[in-house]
Formats: structure tokens, C-alpha cells, sequence
């Protein structure tokens, strides 16, 4: 069940989060589906080939190819005075997506008997992957490669899943919850690593 939840809660959350940055960068209507799908779909396709999956199972979900499409076409078509605003709300859906995408990614590894530190780099790929790709092919700096706070979460999430700290649907949701709660608190209160430059 949780599997199933957090699945099309991810797809969704990064398809919108894709469709967002699309507009922004002023993409035509083809962009902005590229982009949505790359960013729903990225982190598991790397996620599968680091662990020795097919790509190609991507292939095998179409019910959430097809919500992907779905979602990102009502986002499109909603008129201009509905999402003028959603760009605030990029962060939002992205906080969703990688929370869902890296207990979902943790999930599969501990599910294929991967050991610890698989299951927290699964975690982080699943999670942060799609994003990577969608800032890439737009032009941004990913932000999992700045000095906030992003990935860090996913690992935390991989961490507590591959330690089975707790293995209930309801531990799942809560962590879920925290994820998101975590990631969007370092973002608005400004919260980073520590960094150090090369050169001054």
C-alpha cells in the first residue's frame, strides 16, 4: 500500500515541479512535458542502473506515465490567475517528490536485500535524481549541489528505512511528513552545510 502512495505522490509532485521550472524558463508546451517526465522518471531510472535493474522496467509503469501526463496537462490548461503564484509552490512540490521518491527508492533496496549503505544511495538518487536532470536541462545549478540542505534528507530517510527503525505503513507516512516538514524548514529559515572555498 505505502509502496503504491508514495509512488504516484512522487510522480506527481516532481511532474509538477518539472511542468513549473519548464514555465518558468518559458519552455513551449512540448518542454514543459519533457521536463515534467524527465523529473518524475530520472531519479528511478538512475536509481535502477546503479543497482543493477533494467532500465527498461521503466517501461512497465504506464498507469503512472499516464497520471503524469494527466497532471502536467491540467496544470497547463489552468488558467494564468490559478499559477502566476505557483512558482512559490516549486519548492513545495519538490519537497513532496523527494520525500516520496526517497523512502520509495529505499524501500526498493531494502525489498532486493541491498545493504545499508545501497539502500541510503538509493535513497538520495531516487529522490534527488529527477531533480538533477530537470536543473540541468534547465540550465540551473541543481540544487541538491548547493550549500542548503536537500539531499541530506533523503539520506536521513535511507538511513532510517535500511536500519528498520520501524517498518509500518504509519512509520512510513510520518517519515514522509518529516521529510517534507525538514526540507521545506532548511529552505525558508535558510539552513546550509558547511562549504569552503578554493580560492579568496
Amino acid at each position: 500500500m505505502a509502496w503504491d502512495v508514495f509512488s504516484i505522490i512522487g510522480t506527481i509532485a516532481f511532474a509538477l515541479s518539472g511542468a513549473i521550472v519548464a514555465m518558468e524558463e518559458e519552455y513551449d508546451l512540448f518542454g514543459v512535458y519533457i521536463l515534467g517526465i524527465v523529473t518524475a522518471f530520472g531519479g528511478g531510472a538512475i536509481r535502477n542502473v546503479l543497482i543493477g535493474l533494467p532500465v527498461s522496467t521503466l517501461w512497465n509503469q504506464e498507469t503512472l506515465f499516464q497520471i503524469t501526463l494527466v497532471a502536467i496537462t491540467l496544470f497547463f490548461i489552468m488558467p494564468h490567475h490559478l499559477i502566476k503564484h505557483w512558482n512559490r509552490w516549486g519548492n513545495i512540490t519538490d519537497a513532496i517528490g523527494l520525500a516520496a521518491f526517497a523512502i520509495q527508492g529505499a524501500m526498493h533496496a531494502v525489498k532486493l536485500g541491498l545493504p545499508l549503505s545501497a539502500v541510503i544511495v538509493a535513497a538520495i538518487l531516487t529522490g534527488c535524481g529527477g531533480g538533477i536532470i530537470r536543473d540541468l536541462l534547465a540550465g540551473r545549478k541543481p540544487i541538491v549541489l548547493r550549500d542548503e540542505i536537500y539531499a541530506l534528507w533523503a539520506a536521513i530517510a535511507g538511513l532510517l528505512i535500511g536500519l528498520q527503525v520501524g517498518t509500518s505503513d504509519w512509520f512510513l507516512y510520518g517519515l514522509f511528513v518529516g521529510v517534507i516538514f525538514f526540507r521545506f524548514l532548511s529552505y525558508s529559515r535558510e539552513w546550509q552545510l558547511p562549504r569552503k572555498k578554493l580560492y579568496y
